[in-house]
């Protein structure tokens, strides 16, 4: 099987121009076949600020009104995601920027939550993997926006680390896909406060045996979690690491690569 890779690149690239840009040279010179999941950053916050519109977040998430649902959408999958793929084109990667509405892409439906509204925020149903391997055998770069639709005509905000999730566990039908989590520690920690303790492989028993000596710090076990439930679904590999040492972590020099074995 051929092999794809799969990236999501977080808020703090895409609200660094610099660092964005780097990064995306480095994203177009990956000699494998890819796609690129992008989050928000801070850009939706300023403008709901300068349209007077008020945001809630609880506990990290953003609860999306009709309003916000409006202003995620043009800056999720119209600006950030055409400004990422403009730069790519300009690396010589063809990129097309979809969201999970075009070609019914992803499908979705609105937040069940027991106790909180989450207003207009999606959970994954379906991913098209034939949409997408078309693409692919096209040499077309799909760049994925956080915006899915419930095929009723409602759209909805869709946390970007669980579609970059979907889209490896589906494509994984197709290729040998490794799902990289870039964010902006060097890897999975062993102490929180030592950027270099850096933990290289992490299999599953050692997983268990850190979580039960309570050296997994809380805010990483979800990634985690989710990590192994994608290696469950046919992923090969996973790895968390610093979007700006792509290269690296895809050839396991740096980084936290977490598999099975």
């Amino acid at each position: 099987m051929e092999q794809l890779v799969v990236i999501k690149i977080g808020g703090n690239i895409i609200d660094d121009e610099i660092k964005l840009s780097s990064f995306l040279k480095d994203f177009a010179a990956i000699d494998a076949r890819k796609v690129l999941v992008h989050g928000g950053g801070k850009l939706a916050t300023k403008l709901a600020e300068q349209m007077n519109v008020p945001q809630q977040m609880v506990d990290g998430r953003r609860i999306t009104d009709a309003e916000t649902l409006k202003i995620v959408t043009m800056v999720y999958a119209g600006y950030i995601n055409k400004n990422i793929v403009a730069q790519l084109q300009a690396e010589g990667c063809n990129a097309i920027g979809i969201s999970g509405a075009d070609g019914n892409a992803i499908l979705a439906h609105k937040r069940v939550h027991p106790t909180m509204d989450y207003g207009f925020v999606g959970d994954v149903d379906v991913i098209d993997a034939s949409l997408f391997n078309n693409l692919l055998q096209q040499n077309l770069t799909p760049v994925l926006a956080p915006i899915t639709h419930d095929k009723k005509g409602q759209l909805l905000n869709t946390n970007a680390d669980t579609i970059a999730q979907e889209t490896a566990k589906a494509l994984s039908a197709f290729y040998n896909v490794e799902l990289i989590y870039s964010f902006e520690k060097n890897g999975v920690l062993l102490d929180i406060n030592n950027e270099d303790s850096v933990i290289q492989k992490l299999n599953t028993d050692y997983y268990k045996e850190l979580k039960q000596e309570g050296k997994i710090f809380a805010g990483m076990i979800p990634k985690l979690d989710n990590a192994f439930a994608a290696l469950d679904s046919g992923v090969k590999k996973v790895i968390i690491g610093k979007a700006e040492e792509i290269h690296e972590l895809i050839n396991g020099e740096k980084g936290t690569s977490i598999s099975h074995d």
